[in-house]
């Protein structure tokens, strides 16, 4: 279980020691950070913490803006003690669940699948897929954030199947079309508008 009371001193201070292990859900803006955020800290009793981006995800809360926590470290303050899922999910940061189903990546880590899904509710509060969709929207929105490459690429080289999953991913995570997103994004980095609300306030 997770220590409210010392996770929020930690997200108080900003410490970079909980960046990837902790992510942070604030119930009166539907948006959730890394602990590092600089947007002001928002009231304990409008906070929630989980312990994985495709947890708080699942919740319905969507990615900062700010903080960009899709960028965080993947790093659960597990990792190293949980030897199964550790590599289930080095395979599926490779792009296991990609290519193949969560039966043959329960064969490649030696476990039953509903086994390894048991191991994933346990430590992430999400399924080896909610994990790997969160994965392949990280590496979309980074592609999109600081490349050109079309929205076919885009997709391809962050493991989507085709164009149709990756904007319908990005609709039902961020509320907005994935051009929007785009044009956003290269808006803000042109200084040509005011960052959004829920961008400076959690």
């Amino acid at each position: 279980m997770l220590d409210f009371v010392a996770q929020y001193e930690a997200f108080k201070r900003r410490d970079p020691a909980w960046d990837g292990v902790v992510f942070v859900a604030v119930k009166t803006t539907g948006v959730y950070c890394r602990p590092v955020c600089p947007a002001r800290t928002p009231l304990a009793r409008n906070i929630r913490f989980y312990r994985s981006a495709a947890a708080a995800e699942r919740a319905g809360f969507r990615p900062c803006l700010r903080c960009r926590p899709e960028t965080a470290p993947f790093c659960p303050a597990w990792k190293g003690t949980r030897t199964t899922v550790e590599r289930a999910l080095t395979l599926i940061e490779a792009g296991a669940l990609d290519r193949g189903d969560v039966n043959q990546l329960a064969d490649r880590v030696g476990v039953g699948a509903r086994h390894l899904s048991r191991l994933f509710a346990k430590h992430l509060d999400a399924s080896p897929l909610q994990v790997a969709l969160s994965l392949r929207v990280r590496r979309a929105k980074c592609l999109l954030d600081d490349t050109k490459l079309p929205i076919r690429l885009v997709a391809e080289r962050a493991g989507f199947s085709d164009t149709r999953r990756l904007r319908a991913a990005f609709a039902r995570l961020y509320g907005k079309p994935l051009s929007a997103i785009r044009k956003g994004e290269r808006v803000r980095r042109g200084k040509m508008e005011p960052a959004k609300p829920d961008e400076n306030v959690r």
